[in-house]
């Protein structure tokens, strides 16, 4: 079972050809055996796949979406998500725990879906992450 995880602009707003590709990008993963999604729940665009994979567990109710927590001591809203982790962030200063936490979500994941448009922020520095790590990454391409 292929592991899946996101990462996007906190500043999305829900454009519809983005929308689209997302959900034809998550079926085809499906297809392809992905059965588990991490989802980070920050941001216009981990919100839009958060919906996206409940959606397609509609369709697919073998799939299971997981919201990857930063924090223990936050209230969250999940009930887009079968379940919630915490990944081992104990020890990490509180400024830094969402980076950790991206970069766990990086390393427990075989394929990156992505949505950076620009080189800076939290998205482009989880891309980049990926990318060191030689992971699959699916990235959305602006039409031209």
């Amino acid at each position: 079972m292929l592991t899946v995880t996101f990462c996007g602009h906190a500043d999305y707003s829900g454009e519809k050809a983005v929308r689209e590709w997302l959900a034809t990008t998550v079926d085809a993963l499906i297809t392809r055996g992905a059965g588990q999604f991490l989802l980070g729940g920050y941001g216009g665009f981990d919100r839009e796949a958060a919906a996206v994979v409940w959606e397609a567990k509609e369709r697919h109710p073998h799939i299971a979406s997981t919201l990857v927590l930063p924090y223990l001591d936050r209230t969250v809203f999940a009930c887009q998500y079968d379940g919630t982790t915490y990944p081992p962030l104990e020890s990490v200063p509180r400024r830094f725990a969402i980076s950790k936490r991206n970069e766990w979500m990086v390393q427990a994941a075989d394929i990156v879906v992505a949505y950076v448009l620009h080189g800076w922020g939290g998205a482009a520095a989880m891309l980049r992450c990926a990318l060191r790590k030689k992971k699959e990454v699916i990235r959305y391409v602006l039409p031209r």
